[in-house]
């Protein structure tokens, strides 16, 4: 099932199911416990991040062919990160470039997100995919200078300004996608593919990051895992590539879509 999240002309939040037709119908129940697929055509006035996450956690320098493009180490240990609530960003909503805390190397990463669907703890390699409600298409944007440069040796600063999590355009469940590191995955900016790889390079793969992540630690249903990017990134490009106002970026994933968004300067 592919679910979105939607406002309605009344401003309703609803969930729907789209169909192959591009078509949505309304859902009954809890996305998180089997909901059904209902015949009521829903009313999509805005196409929203298909949840509001509970909370972002990110793993960085997780492709082989990106660390070398960073110059960086394979980690013997997933590397994480935290984004803020506030990072989510819905399809077709901008990208804002910082200016009041400003920022000139503003960078795009296409990630597969993961939905956890069920609490969990200590899972093991082998049952960690029980635990995954769905997938998603994700740009982990980040603010380079705020993360290296003058972020005191941590990356959250460079990665928690608003809109930086944009997630969408839809969940699709995790029994349409069994095995989620033969995805092919991409970006597109200005109409040109800046990445375009496969999440079978990942240093450590969706199994993986889940048994760590759980480890003596509770994952609550509604937390997003983005699982890293791919070699191409503004950063790596040589000059550096990084976003400017009248940009667009689209991420393309295998069997999930694409989730395009805009870019403009802080407002």
């Amino acid at each position: 099932m592919k679910i979105v999240r939607y406002e309605t002309p009344s401003k309703q939040i609803e969930f729907g199911a789209l169909d192959a037709a591009g078509k949505v119908f309304k859902l009954r129940g809890d996305i998180f416990d089997k909901p059904e697929i209902t015949t009521e055509p829903a009313q999509v006035a805005k196409l929203l991040a298909p949840l509001a996450p509970i909370a972002i956690l990110g793993i960085g320098l997780n492709y082989k062919k990106h660390a070398e493009e960073s110059g960086a180490k394979i980690p013997e240990y997933p590397v994480l990160f935290a984004k803020g609530l506030n990072t989510v960003q819905n399809p077709d909503d901008p990208i804002q470039i910082p200016t009041f805390m400003k920022s000139d190397e503003v960078d795009y990463e296409c990630e597969l997100a993961v939905v956890i669907g069920k609490k969990c703890k200590n899972v093991s390699r082998n049952d960690a995919l029980k635990n995954v409600l769905g997938y998603m298409c994700a740009n982990d944007v980040s603010a380079r200078d705020w993360q290296i440069k003058r972020g005191g040796g941590q990356w959250c600063r460079g990665k928690f300004f608003d809109t930086f999590a944009p997630l969408g355009p839809c969940l699709v469940t995790a029994d349409e996608i069994p095995y989620p590191n033969s995805l092919a995955i991409k970006t597109v900016l200005n109409g040109e593919t800046v990445q375009d790889w496969n999440t079978n390079d990942m240093i450590f793969d969706v199994p993986a990051i889940i048994e760590f992540l759980s480890a003596s630690t509770t994952l609550l249903p509604g937390t997003v895992i983005l699982t890293g990017t791919p070699h191409g990134v503004g950063m790596g490009q040589k000059p550096p590539r990084w976003l400017k106002p009248g940009d667009t970026v689209t991420i393309e994933i295998e069997k999930i879509g694409k989730l395009t968004n805009p870019v403009s300067l802080e407002s």
